[in-house]
């Protein structure tokens, strides 16, 4: 409201200069823009960030498959191999050598990290592979994939927003600077008679 009433205040005004009132326009343009064009923005990124991570969900479920790894002996340090159990949040505590059989059939033996702090020969944990047999993170559930989309909106939404300020400031700073230049000129013009008895000012 105080920029809507800025640009009313000075459109009569007999003091105010053409960057006055365009500054003014400028700052409404630029709430308008942020209340009305900076949540449509979130939404439709959002909403196309959602569509395209459901379909990449979708591929990842039919390309990637549970199964069962066997340890066969614990190892020192840490593999940077994905974790069995998908809690990509939790701290590898440690390193076991195991075998599992693809989806392909083929038996398969490798690195992986666990999550508990003895791995016992035998023990039994749960892996995600792709259709090579291959260790691979877990596919994406509703949760994940609705969560990536809310982001992706909010990102979207405050990067718009970041765009519209940015380009009033840079505006205002262009009405300013021409500002300088015409109070320079002026008073080139007029500083050299100023305040001389007789020059008629």
């Amino acid at each position: 409201m105080r920029t809507a009433s800025g640009v009313w205040r000075w459109r009569h005004n007999p003091l105010r200069r053409g960057t006055d009132l365009a500054e003014a326009w400028v700052a409404l343009v630029a709430v308008l823009l942020i209340v009305l064009a900076v949540p449509v923005v979130g939404w439709f990124c959002g909403t196309v960030a959602d569509g395209t991570l459901r379909d990449l969900a979708q591929a990842q479920h039919r390309h990637r498959h549970p199964t069962t790894a066997t340890v066969v002996r614990a190892l020192p340090g840490r593999s940077p191999v994905p974790n069995p159990d998908g809690a990509a949040d939790a701290a590898p505590r440690g390193r076991a050598a195991v075998h599992w059989t693809g989806v392909d059939g083929r038996r398969h033996t490798g690195a992986l990290s666990t999550f508990r702090r003895h791995d016992s020969p035998g023990d039994r944990l749960r892996i995600w592979t792709d259709d090579h047999g291959r260790i691979v993170t877990p596919p994406m559930g509703p949760a994940t994939t609705r969560a990536h989309a809310v982001l992706a909106g909010f990102g979207a939404a405050a990067a718009a927003a970041g765009i519209v300020v940015a380009g009033r400031r840079l505006v205002v700073w262009r009405l300013v600077q021409r500002r300088y230049v015409r109070i320079d000129r002026d008073w080139a013009e007029a500083g050299p008679d100023w305040g001389r008895t007789g020059t008629g000012s």
